[in-house]
């Protein structure tokens, strides 16, 4: 097939988020990105008796938000071209593509989950909104909803912004949620009861230190991982005894999260190993842990589903997110159920392997990323940063890295220092310096140590990413020369960090603060030094700016602010927008048009280099 035809094939891969097994373990549901011109949601039995069954379809991206107590129906999330302004409908599984409101369409504020009550006529979910006077507002609150009545009851008023997912236990009488009111840095986990009466903080490892929660299916204890040095501690708190006790507590384990699913005394324990996914199954009451097997690629379990079988996600660079139904024994004899490749003529060789790479920043750390070669001769290497930065990437399909290698590109995907996925210490080394600090000089290094291993030429590197990769674009080819990065892609990329933090989600604000040291008023110096906007003049490749109108993450702002400083500064610049985008480019259509704007912006920016490819 040709270069435009592989595209469209690869744009008709699947990709898989967010699922979901009902508490009653006879369904899985997950949201589908590239079926649609949308996402959609999706159903399948967890024996795998029939092939997946479309539950929405709807000109806008519907995510799964929670299955409904009685494992009937879902609560679903709907915003408008990726503004975030969520509204919840009900969809029964009797009767696919009916949604039913829940909330407002278009709400003048951001909603945090979204959980049935038992009852069939409560709905929980936290929300920056005073609903007595129908202004948004900074922190996040958290409601009971009336169905029926239309009544929206407070039950807990946190002080400042957080991003609060309060989770409802199954028996409908608690809710679990997240504080951020002693420090930007910090988390600690609450408990108030269905009519808001007793609101208590149950966990708190200090005002600075994060902490993570979720129920047992008996809605009486909870497990938790705690950050405590340089590792996280797994723990269990009991409401009924109000006691605390450690599960795991080993400095040695890099544990990313846990959790009990419905069905299971057993908690599931995810622990990532130089960005590899490594699962076990932990018996709470004997502390005997069952490691899963290896297996080529990720394996994460999700739910049991009877006669010692579960459900879990699976994926890799050459795999598209499937889930499957297997043995904890022998997880390699799975079943598939998504029948995935089914939507696509590509298979597993047509798809490029993701290669550990390694190298040293500047100060010595040991850095790793993921390595994408092309077939042939490589006519140049784009870096692809990831998001975040608190998160990482992993030996995972990525459409935009495998078109990028079938166009010739060498890619690296670097997991820079802050990055999850290598433990707690290493994530916590961005904050040394700030945004825009060392970890900039990580990708720096890589892109050096590509050089050094003839990976990629001078003149021949370019480098974009979305969100903090597309601010990482920012950073690079306003501070390194053309030898280096000769041209930079930012994507949804903070320009200036001060109308960032003016213009966001008011719920993103604290996570500014903490990797920041504080506010714009409280050092402004730091947001001056960090923000790229203020070094446009320095600019000697090729720029490309991409945003989605409808960003309310890294608004358009951003690139409002840096097109006018660009302009007084003399700096030529492409710019890409797409009215019905939000915080990146979703969307099918607009990603083939992204994709080959790239690859036709990188091939002239190489070519211009030195007048050959």
């Amino acid at each position: 097939m040709n270069e435009e035809e592989y595209l469209d094939a690869l744009l008709s891969l699947p990709a898989l988020v967010a699922p979901q097994v009902s508490p009653d373990g006879k369904w899985a549901a997950w949201s589908w990105f590239r079926v649609g011109p949308t996402a959609d949601i999706y159903i399948v039995p967890t024996d795998g008796s029939t092939p997946p069954i479309r539950l929405t379809d709807t000109p806008e991206d519907t995510m799964v938000v929670s299955w409904t107590p009685d494992s009937k129906a879902l609560v679903v999330g709907q915003d408008h071209d990726g503004d975030e302004r969520v509204q919840l409908f009900r969809v029964d599984i009797a009767r696919p593509k009916e949604m039913v409101p829940l909330t407002e369409a278009s709400p003048n504020y951001f909603v945090h989950g979204g959980e049935l009550h038992p009852n069939g006529h409560w709905l929980v979910y936290g929300a920056n909104f005073d609903a007595s006077t129908g202004e948004e507002i900074e922190p996040t609150w958290i409601y009971r909803h009336d169905l029926m009545t239309g009544e929206r009851r407070v039950l807990a008023r946190p002080e400042k912004a957080c991003w609060a997912d309060p989770k409802l236990n199954r028996q409908g009488t608690h809710i679990l949620y997240t504080r951020k009111d002693l420090h930007p840095a910090g988390e600690q986990i609450w408990v108030v009861d269905i009519d808001g009466k007793e609101d208590v903080e149950i966990l708190n490892f200090g005002p600075s230190v994060k902490v993570s929660a979720s129920w047992f299916p008996d809605g009486q204890r909870v497990i938790f991982l705690a950050e405590a040095g340089t590792c996280r501690r797994l723990g269990m708190w009991d409401s009924d005894r109000h006691t605390m006790r450690w599960l795991l507590d080993d400095p040695a384990r890099n544990l990313e999260y846990a959790f009990v699913p419905y069905g299971s005394e057993q908690a599931v324990i995810v622990e990532i190993t130089n960005a590899r996914v490594h699962s076990s199954l932990l018996n709470v009451e004997t502390g005997e842990e069952v490691r899963l097997p290896e297996i080529p690629g990720n394996l994460v379990p999700l739910a049991p589903v009877g006669h010692g079988e579960w459900i879990g996600r699976y994926y890799s660079a050459r795999q598209p997110t499937d889930l499957i139904r297997f043995s904890p024994s022998e997880p390699g004899a799975f079943v598939g159920l998504t029948r995935v490749w089914e939507h696509t003529p590509l298979r597993q060789d047509d798809l490029a392997m993701a290669e550990d790479f390694r190298w040293k920043s500047t100060d010595g750390l040991p850095i790793q990323g993921w390595l994408y070669r092309a077939r042939g001769y490589a006519k140049g290497t784009i870096v692809c940063i990831h998001g975040g930065p608190t998160s990482h990437s992993e030996d995972e399909l990525s459409a935009m890295i495998q078109f990028f290698v079938s166009r010739g590109f060498n890619v690296l995907d670097p997991n820079y220092r802050g990055s999850t996925g290598f433990g707690l210490a290493f994530q916590e080394k961005i904050k040394e310096d700030g945004w825009g600090g060392r970890e900039q000089e990580d990708i720096r290094t890589g892109i050096e140590a590509l050089l050094s291993a003839g990976f990629a030429k001078p003149t021949k590197v370019g480098v974009t990413g979305t969100s903090y990769g597309g601010y990482s674009s920012w950073c690079a080819i306003t501070r390194y020369p053309p030898e280096i990065v000769a041209a930079a892609a930012p994507i949804c990329g903070m320009t200036d960090l001060i109308v960032d933090y003016n213009t966001t989600r008011p719920d993103l604000r604290p996570y500014s603060r903490e990797m920041l040291g504080g506010s714009p008023e409280e050092v402004p110096a730091r947001y001056h030094e960090r923000s790229p906007i203020n070094f446009v003049h320095q600019i000697r490749g090729r720029l490309l700016i991409v945003q989605g109108a409808q960003d309310p993450n890294v608004t358009p702002e951003n690139v409002r602010a840096v097109t006018a400083a660009l302009d007084g500064a003399g700096i030529e610049y492409d710019l890409l927008t797409f009215a019905d985008e939000g915080h990146g480019i979703a969307r099918p259509r607009n990603l083939k048009t992204l994709y080959l704007r790239l690859a036709e912006f990188f091939e002239k920016a190489f070519c211009d280099a030195d007048g050959v490819i």
